[in-house]
């Protein structure tokens, strides 16, 4: 059973850390990854081929720090469980250090 979800979705950062503390290689990992989720957006299916030019507000890379991040947005589960399914298990995957948190300011 799905836990049920608070009105305001949260966010889900992705570290390019293992869970022992190695840093994931490859270097861009992070942008490879949202590269792959880049068409799934609002209105992604009206963007034919041009979808894949900027990447998801559901999955976005970034850096904390010196460690490389990919922050995914718990919408991207309602807009297409498959796609939130492949960027959860490619984190388990890959031993990945996962932490939830509140959606950040400006990033609604």
């Amino acid at each position: 059973m799905t836990p049920p979800r608070s009105s305001k979705p949260r966010e889900v950062f992705i570290q390019g850390l293992t869970k022992s503390g190695k840093t994931f290689r490859p270097s861009d990992w992070a942008e490879r990854l949202a590269g792959a989720m880049s068409s799934f957006r609002p209105g992604a299916a009206h963007m034919g081929r041009s979808a894949h030019i900027g990447y998801s507000p559901y999955c976005v890379p970034t850096s904390i720090g010196d460690v490389k991040c990919v922050i995914v947005n718990e919408a991207l589960r309602d807009l297409e469980p498959m796609a939130w399914d492949f960027v959860m298990n490619f984190a388990r995957d890959n031993d990945l250090q996962v932490t939830d948190a509140c959606s950040l300011p400006g990033r609604e």
